[in-house]
């Protein structure tokens, strides 16, 4: 997979080169996206239908913030701009969408910052265990040079933007075998996690049985017993129907994952400057709503999901952040580099 998209990135970045030498006669025409439409760089644009395809439920909070940012957008532009949301999977896997935003068959996707190491490898970065001291220095790193870094390593190949960080929120641990107290408990467990093979030494770190499966294989990975237990933010336990699967929920709070709301690089430089900076706005208010409604939910999720049937406990947090500090060292000089690192430590409030 990621040898895949590593060849895919290659193979598209060979074509613009070779389709540059005609490009500057198209720069007045009407662009097309993914979807049939692109607005040229006129004052009279065209209107633009953009595809943005997520992983999500239809119910889940990001998903239904973005529904609001698309119609705000709509609205805002008179109806140049209109974004189309396709959530669970609609266009795809999660590998799939990505692919398809790099040949620009769909406009916009959603993916965490971690998946994008399927391209770009220092971004594995977020599955560091236990990253930041707070959510707040969180907030600050995103905000801030780390952010900016992570833009500048999203860009680096001419592809793709990303235009803002979509907090998914902490990542806790679900499973039918026991409850999950200390590292020991982790052992022997079969739990589904991503492709990223830092996430996969994580959990082979803590002794368990990391499988890999795509997020939309997961309910039935789980009723069918495949898998013993799996891992992800409470809103998207409750808005998967995890609690109809699962019986025990542990708040590890082990990864703090964001999804970065990315765009075709090609479309977005054919929008109008008046548009891009309109979406741009819609995006950092989306981003702001998200954070503010995940700090607000986290405790109501937690008593729903108990209502539910599920056994919620916490965990001692520090053994489990103790067990995995060796995997800094390890990953820093193997993969992630210095660089990212250095910006990432001035923000990590430890």
């Amino acid at each position: 997979m990621k040898g895949k998209l590593r060849a895919l990135v290659a193979l598209v970045m060979s074509a613009m080169m070779l389709a540059s030498c005609g490009a500057n006669s198209a720069s007045n025409s009407t662009a097309t996206s993914g979807s049939g439409s692109q607005a040229s760089g006129s004052t009279a644009a065209e209107p633009v239908t953009m595809k943005l395809g997520l992983s999500f439920a239809d119910s889940h909070l990001i998903t239904q913030e973005l529904y609001a940012m698309s119609n705000a957008v709509k609205e805002r532009t008179n109806g140049g701009i209109d974004i189309e949301i396709y959530a669970d999977s609609l266009l795809g896997k999660e590998s799939e969408m990505y692919e398809q935003l790099y040949m620009g068959t769909i406009d916009m996707a959603l993916e965490t910052i971690a998946f994008q190491s399927t391209t770009h490898p220092e971004l594995t970065i977020e599955d560091l265990p236990y990253m930041f001291a707070t959510r707040e220095d969180g907030y600050r790193a995103l905000d801030g040079g780390y952010g900016d870094k992570i833009n500048e390593i999203i860009a680096s190949d001419g592809q793709i933007r990303n235009l803002g960080f979509m907090e998914l929120g902490y990542r806790h641990m679900t499973n039918n075998v026991r409850p999950i107290n200390t590292p020991d408990d982790m052992k022997g467990i079969k739990f589904r996690t991503t492709t990223s093979d830092l996430r996969l030494a994580v959990f082979e770190a803590l002794g368990a049985q990391p499988v890999s499966m795509s997020f939309s294989e997961v309910f039935t990975g789980l009723q069918q017993n495949v898998i013993d237990g799996q891992e992800s933010p409470l809103s998207t336990i409750d808005s998967s129907s995890f609690a109809e699967v699962q019986k025990y929920l542990s708040l590890t709070g082990h990864f703090w994952t964001n999804e970065c709301l990315l765009v075709n690089e090609k479309l977005w430089e054919s929008l109008p400057e008046e548009w891009q900076t309109i979406l741009q706005e819609e995006v950092d208010a989306c981003e702001t709503r998200i954070r503010e409604k995940n700090i607000q939910s986290d405790e109501e999720l937690v008593a729903k999901l108990e209502s539910e049937g599920m056994e919620v406990n916490e965990v001692d947090k520090s053994a489990f952040a103790e067990k995995l500090q060796p995997l800094y060292d390890e990953w820093e000089g193997k993969v992630i580099g210095s660089d990212l690192m250095d910006a990432y430590r001035e923000y990590s409030g430890y």
